[in-house]
């Protein structure tokens, strides 16, 4: 069994793993657009976190990890990850393309045998499905929230972090634009 991390799973893996790749899935984007109440924020004041949305262009990439599981784990991480991902997510099998980007060259990378890897997606039908939002209000409520898993700045910091370690010269345009969204909003707030 393996599993995609595109979320909190790139930079915070909670559960036992056999094996870790670097590589993308296609023909989806990444977006800051799933509502979190459980996790990055509270009831009545949500964070917003990842989730997945089928793009328009079927060679959009969307990078992470894939984590094996080991087969004595399955049922242990299935049940974990079932509970940890419960704010609205469903999975779904996609082709997952392992791969070590070239940080002089974003469009070339070193490439294996493509395979078949669960991903959890927060749909637009689920109840937290915060949806499309401007730069800036998405930024005021990363920056504003928080929940038991911390801030929200934290996640989107990490994410970014782990983002530009794991694939070098790689730009995820909306991740990176939020980023400097809420450090600007930091900025401006430690003025007053």
């Amino acid at each position: 069994m393996w599993v995609f991390g595109y979320g909190s799973l790139v930079w915070k893996v909670d559960f036992p793993v056999k094996t870790k790749v670097t590589g993308y899935i296609k023909g989806y984007i990444r977006r800051f657009w799933q509502a979190s109440e459980d996790h990055r924020g509270v009831p009545g004041k949500p964070g917003r976190v990842v989730t997945l949305l089928p793009s328009k262009n079927s060679e959009d990439k969307v990078w992470g990890v894939a984590y094996e599981i080991a087969q004595e784990d399955e049922e242990y991480v299935i049940n974990h990850l079932d509970f940890r991902e419960k704010g609205g997510y469903d999975k779904k099998s996609v082709l997952f393309h392992p791969s070590e980007p070239d940080p002089n060259n974003p469009t070339s990378s070193k490439t294996m045998e493509p395979f078949e890897l669960v991903i959890y997606v927060g749909s637009e039908e689920n109840r937290w499905f915060a949806g499309e939002a401007d730069i800036d209000s998405i930024a005021r409520q990363i920056a504003s929230s928080v929940g038991p898993s911390g801030t929200n700045r934290e996640y989107l910091y990490n994410l970014a972090a782990a983002m530009r370690k794991l694939a070098p010269g790689v730009i995820d345009d909306h991740l990176f634009a939020l980023e400097k969204a809420v450090r600007r909003l930091e900025v401006e707030n430690k003025k007053l």
